[in-house]
């Protein structure tokens, strides 16, 4: 009877969503995954419902995924608005606004189910690990980094809210804070999107979303009515537009660099079409794309992060390819009008999922097998 009434509910909550597209099924798994990552009485979802499963086998990157990342839930947000669950979408903006508004000016990149802040990292040394993969953590340090992309990936997701029909007076003046935060800290150097170990640098996603940051303020105000400095933010946003530009590009590489002055890429980069930081017809963002695939591509499907080095993210080298970045890479695709390429890549990652659709974190085309927390919702996003 329980397995009746639970079969029942999940059936009944998959016949709401409104996507009709190509790839239905699939679609509606990992909407499922993201469903069943949310936590009930706050609306908060989670990476992941594992820790220390590693990134390599052996290796010391492990890490304690079951807490509301900012960047991956505010993500979760824009997918299930899109997919019409506006009531968990509601819920979860709840829980975004309770989280960072009490002070947004310390907003962070992690918080407990609940909203909690503190979420100090130990190590479990009786425990052998996973494949003997230790330590095997229990808290996430990572709360405690500087990481300014979380506030443009929060605004877009407001932004992307607004424009479905959900609003309400706190979100924006949750914004215009956030917005000021901001602007008191865009020109710092941090730890970006990915949560490195190792000194703090001026990241180019992280700047780039600090336009997106800007950029959505003005379209609150120009497209919605918001009342807000219209004529400061466009000079704001038009600021950091000039300062990636000129600082993050490398005319010898033709390419865009993983941060200031750098000489590297990494994957975030493939995201500066698709947050509209420039087009995909842009010079620069096809050289930066075609520089990923010589520097990152694996086996013609999947995208490392970037090169891991003790000195770029104070871990020993190695991990597997984020699947996050390789499904990133197929929208880039799209853009660029390789849609033969697209659909095989895509398929392709699609073909890796277990027998019920689920995905981890990272995959080792060498062995052939996932790696990382598991299931991650970034990978299904």
């Amino acid at each position: 009877a329980a397995l009746d009434v639970t079969r029942a509910r999940w059936q009944s909550w998959s016949s709401r969503s409104t996507y009709c597209g190509e790839y239905k099924e699939a679609v509606q798994r990992s909407l499922l995954v993201l469903k069943a990552l949310t936590y009930s009485p706050t609306g908060g979802i989670i990476a992941a419902p594992t820790t220390s499963l590693p990134e390599q086998l052996g290796s010391a990157r492990n890490w304690d995924y079951r807490f509301c990342w900012l960047r991956d839930a505010t993500i979760t947000l824009y997918a299930l608005v899109l997919s019409g669950y506006k009531d968990e979408a509601r819920a979860f903006r709840a829980w975004l606004i309770r989280a960072v508004a009490g002070s947004p000016e310390q907003v962070q990149v992690i918080y407990g189910i609940a909203g909690e802040r503190r979420l100090p990292e130990t190590s479990l040394p009786w425990l052998p690990g996973y494949a003997n993969s230790s330590p095997v953590r229990v808290g996430n340090a990572a709360h405690t980094q500087l990481q300014l992309d979380v506030f443009g990936e929060l605004l877009d997701a407001m932004h992307q809210c607004r424009r479905q029909g959900l609003e309400d007076a706190a979100s924006w003046s949750l914004e215009r804070a956030l917005l000021g935060a901001l602007e008191q800290r865009w020109r710092e150097p941090d730890e970006g999107i990915w949560e490195v170990r190792g000194p703090r640098r001026h990241f180019t996603y992280s700047k780039v979303m600090a336009w997106v940051a800007f950029d959505r303020g003005v379209k609150a105000i120009e497209q919605f009515g918001c009342e807000g400095p219209l004529s400061h933010f466009r000079a704001l946003r038009d600021e950091i537009h000039r300062d990636v530009c000129q600082k993050a590009w490398n005319p010898e590489l033709q390419s865009f660099t993983h941060w200031y002055g750098g000489t590297e890429v990494d994957a975030s980069l493939l995201l500066i079409p698709l947050v509209g930081f420039l087009p995909p017809s842009d010079p620069r963002v096809q050289g930066t794309l075609a520089r990923v695939e010589r520097e990152l591509l694996v086996d013609e499907c999947f995208v490392l992060r970037y090169r891991t080095r003790p000195d770029v993210d104070g871990l020993p080298e190695g991990e597997g390819a984020f699947l996050a970045c390789s499904f990133w890479l197929v929208s880039n695709y799209v853009m660029q009008g390789r849609h033969e390429q697209a659909r095989k890549l895509f398929e392709r990652l699609l073909a890796l999922r277990n027998d019920v659709g689920l995905l981890a974190e990272e995959y080792d085309p060498s062995a052939g097998r996932m790696l990382g927390n598991f299931p991650q919702a970034f990978s299904h996003l």
